[in-house]
């Protein structure tokens, strides 16, 4: 059985159909997930809306882009510091 891969904004609004009163058996039956996937997703995505998980990805991706440039900079501070011993 292939497993399926909701988006984000798909599992905030399962959220909300749980937070709003439904049993969480009914909504796992319904999406096809376990209750403790809900109860995960509970844990990450609780309180959150689009606008919120908007920023959580735009902050994501910023934060992947600096670690980049960090390694990137590391890199070429070695190259620069193994030429100056060699050098010397």
């Amino acid at each position: 059985m292939k497993k399926q891969r909701l988006s984000e904004t798909q599992i905030v609004s399962i959220l909300k159909q749980y937070e709003g009163g439904r049993e969480a058996m009914d909504v796992c039956r319904e999406y096809g997930i376990s209750k403790a996937t809900l109860y995960n997703w509970r844990k990450k995505y609780s309180g959150m809306d689009s606008t919120h998980l908007k920023e959580l990805k735009a902050l994501q991706e910023e934060n992947r882009r600096l670690k980049q440039m960090y390694a990137e900079l590391m890199l070429d501070h070695q190259l620069a510091k193994h030429i100056i011993e060699k050098k010397l």
